[in-house]
């Protein structure tokens, strides 16, 4: 560890310079594609998270369930209009949108960013797809823009996220007590990150999940993503 001229440690030197923003832009994979939210996807998304998904996908999320298009519609402009957060519509190969992830808490000075918002409806969830859709938002994150770490935060109750969030290669840092309140109800918040250093490795493990040769006929995987070192 490194220390100062009064033999105090400190933090290594960093050679690094901010990189270019995050800004909405098209992110293509082989089994979805995530396009910058707009009002095109309003009809598709509210079909495929509010009339054919079950109403506990929004349980651990600040807003819905939403019972009418008009109100799911102000979410979506409240997304799209909110400063620092860069909201995608993920969209399957035959061109319907099936779920929301956003960028956000983005701290350019920092080379910081979360993802977030991440709401998947019944036709996405455990597919590959949707992995594909958070490795896609990662690598432009690391590789194209050149960040240092990158988070995700869920409710410490919301066990599907946090074991989500495992499985794609975040590490656990530890849960903020009484975060958050939101529908009435308080929030212990999960930390979990990636950082730069990280991150090559757990390029390699999801490159090699989603190689074609990993799924059968019917689209099945071979082996299981193994981002992390037994």
């Amino acid at each position: 560890m490194p220390l100062n001229d009064y033999g105090q440690p400190v933090g290594d030197a960093v050679a690094w310079t901010t990189g270019d923003p995050l800004v909405p832009v098209t992110l293509t994979g082989r089994t979805c594609c995530l396009e910058p939210l707009g009002e095109r996807h309003i009809d598709g998304l509210y079909a495929a998270l509010c009339v054919d998904s079950p109403p506990s996908i929004w349980t651990y999320l600040p807003s819905g369930p939403f019972s009418d298009r008009e109100s799911f519609a102000a979410m979506v402009a409240e997304l799209r209009a909110t400063p620092a957060l860069v909201p995608f519509a993920v969209v399957l190969p035959d061109g319907s949108p099936a779920g929301i992830a956003t960028y956000l808490r983005i701290d350019h000075v920092n080379g910081t960013a979360e993802v977030g918002h991440i709401t998947h409806g019944s036709a996405l969830q455990r597919t590959t797809a949707a992995t594909e859709a958070m490795f896609l938002m990662a690598t432009h994150a690391f590789d194209v823009r050149g960040l240092r770490r990158y988070e995700w935060k869920c409710d410490s109750l919301n066990e599907p996220s946090r074991r989500a969030a495992d499985r794609l290669g975040f590490t656990f840092e530890g849960v903020f007590r009484k975060a958050a309140v939101y529908k009435n109800r308080n929030r212990d918040t999960a930390w979990f990150s990636i950082v730069d250093d990280e991150w090559p490795g757990i390029r390699a493990a999801f490159q090699r999940w989603l190689d074609p040769a990993n799924f059968d006929d019917h689209g099945r995987q071979r082996a299981p993503l193994t981002t992390k070192e037994e």
